[in-house]
């Protein structure tokens, strides 16, 4: 609920409407308890498909799928609301970037923490 406002406002500024969000963090917390992806998606009015990435484990969260990118050994968590699971998992493992994080979540992440 912190984080919620500021990604609207962040999406408001972006001049062509979004067809997809990829966030830092969780769709769903388990058994039906939204997360900010879940949140998000409602206040987009269901109209854009969300695409959650965590980098720990949360356990209740078992509907993310475990991604496991480049020679990470660690995974990360993806979850999706508007699309398919499988599909979201598919598409963060394509995403730029040779390492565990893809680049934009690298980037996104580092300009918010310096922004700080």
């Amino acid at each position: 609920l912190r984080e919620l406002p500021c990604v609207l406002a962040v999406l408001a500024l972006v001049p062509v409407p979004a067809t997809t969000v990829v966030i830092d963090g969780y769709v769903w917390l388990g058994d039906g308890v939204p997360g900010l992806g879940a949140r998000l998606h409602a206040a987009l009015g269901g109209a854009v498909p969300v695409v959650g990435v965590a980098k720990t484990r949360y356990l209740s969260a078992t509907q993310a799928a475990e991604v496991r990118r480049g020679s990470s050994a660690s995974p990360l968590f993806v979850g999706a609301v508007g699309m398919a699971a499988e599909q979201a998992a598919a598409a963060v493992l394509s995403m730029h970037g040779a390492h565990r994080l893809p680049t934009l979540l690298k980037q996104a992440d580092r300009l918010c923490r310096d922004h700080r």
